[in-house]
């Protein structure tokens, strides 16, 4: 059993596995729904457009496949980015009328990042600091108002409190992080923020 991370066609798959190889462990990527048999830990990434993101998942058997064999059996499952909105029950993204369905983990919304002064831009891309209203296992051994590395224009708005680990104060504020049983959301980048995100990357291969 080793960690897999998902290939459905979205993101840049060679940064998150060369971030896990730098903490030290072996993961593998695949497109192969049946690898999921194997798998220790899954995760999602991606970059790009929440509907193109979904129906790749869709088309390729990979909403049933996680259904069946991730979710069923709480198998360690970590969304990143694009990754962690695809947890939502909806995305707003680019609907003027129906709203698009997510993988519908975490129940919420994905919803468009809305600039509240001249100052903020939107897509958000640099370095902003979380700070936590929970702390999972993951997170065990970050400190508070930590900065990681955001690149994003929507954002996931749980429909419960209990949902949301971290929240960064930019647009307004949102969301930063989810989690729900063994399953684990964030919409920075951990893979490209520094020591922080490789403790993060660690965390979540260590849960059993």
């Amino acid at each position: 059993m080793k960690p897999m991370i998902i290939d459905y066609g979205v993101g840049n798959l060679t940064s998150v596995k060369s971030a896990i190889e730098r903490c030290g462990y072996e993961i593998f990527i695949s497109n192969d729904v049946s690898d999921l048999l194997k798998a220790s830990h899954v995760i999602l990434p991606g970059v790009g457009a929440f509907s193109a993101a979904m129906n790749s998942l869709k088309e390729n058997g990979w909403v049933e496949a996680l259904e069946d064999e991730i979710i069923k059996y709480q198998v360690p499952l970590l969304g990143i980015c694009l990754g962690m909105q695809l947890l939502a029950s909806t995305s707003e993204e680019g609907v003027l009328e129906d709203k698009i369905k997510g993988l519908d983990y975490i129940p919420g919304e994905v919803k468009k990042l809305k600039p509240k002064c001249n100052k903020e831009r939107v897509p958000h891309v640099g370095w902003s600091e979380v700070q936590f209203a929970s702390k999972p296992d993951i997170f065990s051994n970050i400190k508070n108002n930590t900065d990681f590395y955001f690149v994003h224009s929507y954002h996931f708005k749980p429909e419960s409190e209990k949902h949301i680990v971290s929240t960064t104060e930019y647009c307004g504020g949102f969301c930063s992080a989810v989690s729900k049983d063994s399953i684990f959301g964030v919409q920075f980048h951990p893979e490209k923020s520094s020591k922080n995100g490789l403790n993060i990357l660690t965390n979540f291969l260590e849960i059993k």
